[in-house]
């Protein structure tokens, strides 16, 4: 089948209108133009036979026998005749063969013309080539179309559904790339956003920094200005202090010269009288000698006379012997009466008094500085309470405590003896505390002894004037020797407060608080303890030799053993187990016998003591606690040092 290409003759385009044909154009729209043009040239031209009459408008049904909608028309030219000439075209043909409608034009002033021998101003518009298809039947030609619709209508359905495809991949093309896009500029925008953040934190901390080290440099520099200041009062108090400490000292020293020159002098008149007395009794002996001798040479016959008056003589002489005879029976039934009640050894009694004589000449020389130098030392007596008050169970704070203590002794504004008497007293004293550290206090009193011997004693006599047990003493009532009850507990010690005597509880309360500080000192295993283990085995001897077993002695006798049976077991182990074998068998067994209810709870005590064996664990706080002190002091081999200790028990 041949293809022809119809091309109008006519000019392209027509007041303004374009005259080509759309090639989109369906065969039935193509077939109504063509009925339209043979109207129009029939009626234009009556005389001119009309070759083109057409009696029934052209229709075609399709496969089925339905009528075929109008479908656009296009145009086509076969692939074998423009294969050569369109070959580089044949790609964006193929992409561009959809489907377009054609608009709409007509041709008024152009008819076709049936005679080829007209003029050129009557040439038809249309002419027609060699190139048309042949004339060819109606079914044929009605096949043909019908074969060439169904593959366009294939065909434009394939180019929809890749058009379909095409649009919706560009459309999620562009949506991803759009897409891509928010995200890019929503993660540059945070990003900007952090790296702002970031540059004003960093500006932030870098003026708190910049403040805080202002704030450091001023704090620094007022603190500085403050110290300076501090530096220079302290230094201007301390020239005026050292200048009024220089005068106080010199003002002292020449009031203690002086009252010390008095003393020597009123010693050496003391001394001169008794030499003067001695020499008069010398004297006096020498001169009855002499008249005895001149009596001796007397002449015989006064010898007769003498005898005949000697039984006289002897009568009377008897008599006059025997009134200091009986007042001599009567001393001695006395003093066995004393015995009776006194118990205690005589060595003891004899070192007691030794002691209290030493504490009253202190006192007594101690008053005559007072009075003499017309001085008030409270300020000095209350500075060495207030170092006792603060002792704990600490090696440093011991250290430092008696390290104190020896500087205000070496004080040349204060004479020694007043603050070896405050000091004997108060350390007395505050072992009633509830406060007390007994091992703490006994470490303090040996390292400052240990540097004044003197102090040694007047300690133990405050002890021992505080509390009869720790002589060891004891003394028994007698109906005889006391005028009542209340004069027999004071002499035991009780105190008596508005006219009333203490109670039995707080009594033994301060008993046990005496016997425990003495044993602390006596167990302290420091350099120069002149009261150390060897006063306390003779403190156990004594008392298990002289005392009796009561209520009194059962308290001191266990406290004394909860603080320094440890110690005392670790000098003379046996011996010591001796002596405990002792009190559990006589002193724990005339408890027994007296069947007081007040006596089981000490007795309890003493027998778990004994049978637990507890001498053998080191008793709690008798270490202490922090740094050691100096070895200078105190050895490290033979310090062992206190921490808090339980306080009195309450026996009842």
């Amino acid at each position: 089948m041949d293809v022809v290409k119809l091309q109008i003759r006519c000019p392209q385009s027509f007041n303004g209108v374009g005259l080509e044909p759309d090639p989109d154009w369906s065969f039935s729209t193509l077939l109504s133009e063509l009925d339209a043009l043979e109207k129009k040239l029939n009626i234009s031209s009556s005389t001119v036979p009309l070759p083109l009459t057409k009696v029934k408008s052209r229709e075609f049904y399709g496969e089925k026998g339905t009528k075929r909608s109008s479908n656009a028309f296009v145009m086509r030219v076969s692939d074998e005749e423009f294969e050569d000439s369109e070959s580089d075209d044949e790609e964006v043909y193929d992409h561009d063969r959809g489907l377009v409608k054609a608009s709409r034009f007509q041709c008024d002033e152009v008819y076709l013309s049936s005679s080829e021998d007209e003029t050129d101003d009557q040439q038809p518009c249309l002419d027609v080539r060699p190139y048309l298809m042949n004339e060819v039947g109606l079914m044929e030609s009605a096949l043909y179309e019908l074969t060439n619709a169904h593959q366009l209508g294939v065909k434009e359905e394939i180019r929809n559904a890749i058009s379909a495809l095409e649009t919706d991949l560009t459309n999620e093309s562009e949506k991803s790339s759009s897409a891509h896009t928010k995200v890019e500029k929503y993660r540059d925008a945070r990003r900007e956003v952090e790296r702002k953040f970031d540059i004003q934190y960093q500006r932030r901390i870098a003026e708190g920094l910049d403040n805080h080290l202002t704030d450091v440099q001023r704090d620094h520099e007022f603190k500085s200005q403050i110290e300076e200041r501090r530096i220079r009062s302290d230094a201007a108090h301390e020239e005026a202090k050292r200048r009024e400490k220089a005068l106080q000292e010199e003002r002292l020293r020449q009031e203690k010269a002086k009252a010390e020159a008095e003393v020597q002098a009123k010693l050496k008149a003391e001394e001169a009288n008794r030499i003067a007395l001695e020499a008069e009794r010398i004297a006096a002996k020498e001169a009855a000698e002499k008249e005895a001798a001149k009596a001796s040479k007397a002449t015989t016959s006064e010898v007769p006379q003498m005898e005949a008056l000697g039984g006289r003589n002897a009568t009377s002489s008897g008599a006059l012997i025997a009134q200091p005879k009986g007042s001599e029976n009567d001393k001695t039934n006395k003093s066995q009466s004393a015995g009776n009640m006194l118990r205690a050894a005589e060595s003891a009694l004899n070192l007691e008094r030794e002691r209290m004589q030493k504490l009253k000449e202190l006192k007594e020389i101690n008053q005559s500085l007072r009075s003499s130098l017309n001085q008030d030392f409270g300020s000095t007596e209350r500075h060495i309470g207030r170092l006792i008050r603060q002792i704990r169970g600490t090696k440093d704070n011991v250290s430092t405590k008696a390290s104190e203590l020896v500087k205000i002794f070496n004080n040349p504004g204060c004479p020694q003896t007043i603050s070896i008497a405050s000091f004997a007293k108060k350390v007395v004293s505050h072992c009633e505390s509830p406060d007390n550290s007994p091992f703490a206090c006994g470490y303090v009193i040996v390292l400052v002894t240990s540097q004044f011997p003197q102090a040694a004693d007047a300690v133990v006599a405050e002890l021992q004037r505080a509390c009869i047990y720790t002589v060891p003493k004891h003394i028994s009532y007698s109906k005889s020797a006391f005028e009542s009850k209340e004069a027999y507990w004071k002499a035991l010690g009780f105190r008596e407060d508005d006219g009333k005597i203490e109670s039995k509880k707080d009594y033994l309360k301060r008993l046990e608080s005496y016997m425990k500080l003495y044993g602390a000192l006596v167990q302290t295993e420091g350099r120069q303890n002149v009261h150390g283990l060897k006063e306390g085995w003779a403190w156990l001897a004594r008392f298990l030799n002289a005392l009796p077993a009561n209520i009194y002695t059962a308290v001191a006798l266990n406290a004394f053993l909860q603080v320094t049976g440890f110690a005392l077991y670790r000098k003379y182990k046996s011996q010591f187990v001796k002596l405990l074998n002792i009190v559990l068998e006589n002193f724990l067994s005339a408890l027994r016998s007296q069947e007081d209810p007040e006596l089981r709870p000490i007795m309890a005590e003493i027998q778990s003591y004994l049978e637990d064996k507890k001498f053998l664990e080191e008793p709690e706080g008798r270490t202490l606690q922090g740094s050691l002190l100096s070895s200078v002091m105190v050895p490290d081999s033979d310090y062992q040092a206190p921490s808090y200790y339980q306080q009195g028990r309450n026996y009842f």
